[in-house]
């Protein structure tokens, strides 16, 4: 199975990076993760021509050939990075990869609550017309106090949270069979749909 995990922060000592550094290692024989990063994309800015920069193309088109995807965010005053948010922006304007995608949702932060509402404020948004991704339901992986919560070999190093992580990742890799599963008997099934676009409801 191969999936893509994205670091939903554009700061370089994020230890949201170090949490699916970890994840990609640790289940590297159940599943193939490429790591990507935001911090280099551009401000949502809606240009004129209606085109996405080429960096948010090559980001969607990985997203869409993916199985999957991870999403990992901290938590900014109650709410995910503006920088992930504008990722959002750009994807849902441009080539909608999220639409029917598998997605996991985990979250570190230097206090002990994780990143709890920032994790529930990006369920709302993927949840999105534009955006509709199937998102794992019932499942947090909250890591609080991560500031310690790594070693020099970058090795998760609270027991309990490899335990809970370990379930929760294989409860993914199901979801996301049967996930592609019935969204590929749909197709056979049904006539495609036309997505979703507020621009067409403007006009």
């Amino acid at each position: 199975m191969k999936l893509v995990s994205i670091v939903g922060t554009n700061s370089d000592r994020s230890t949201n990076r170090k949490l699916l550094q970890f994840i990609a290692t640790h289940f590297a024989k159940k599943a193939e993760i490429e790591i990507l990063e935001i911090k280099h994309l551009p401000a949502f800015n809606e240009p004129e021509d209606e085109t996405a920069p080429a960096a948010i193309e090559e980001l969607s088109q990985k997203i869409k050939n993916a199985d999957g995807v991870i999403i990992s965010t901290p938590e900014y005053d109650h709410s995910i990075p503006a920088s992930l948010k504008s990722v959002f922006e750009w994807l849902s304007y441009s080539e909608q990869p999220f639409i029917d995608k598998p997605v996991m949702i985990v979250g570190a932060s230097l206090g002990s609550l994780g990143s709890s509402r920032a994790q529930g404020q990006l369920r709302q948004i993927l949840d999105s017309p534009e955006l509709k991704a199937r998102v794992l339901p019932s499942a947090e992986f909250l890591l609080g106090r991560s500031g310690e919560a790594f070693n020099t070999e970058g090795q998760l190093v609270y027991p309990e949270k490899v335990a809970e992580l370990e379930d929760i990742f294989n409860e993914f890799l199901l979801f996301v069979e049967i996930t592609n599963r019935l969204i590929e008997e749909q197709k056979t099934r049904q006539p495609k749909k036309e997505h979703f676009s507020w621009k067409d409801i403007i006009r």
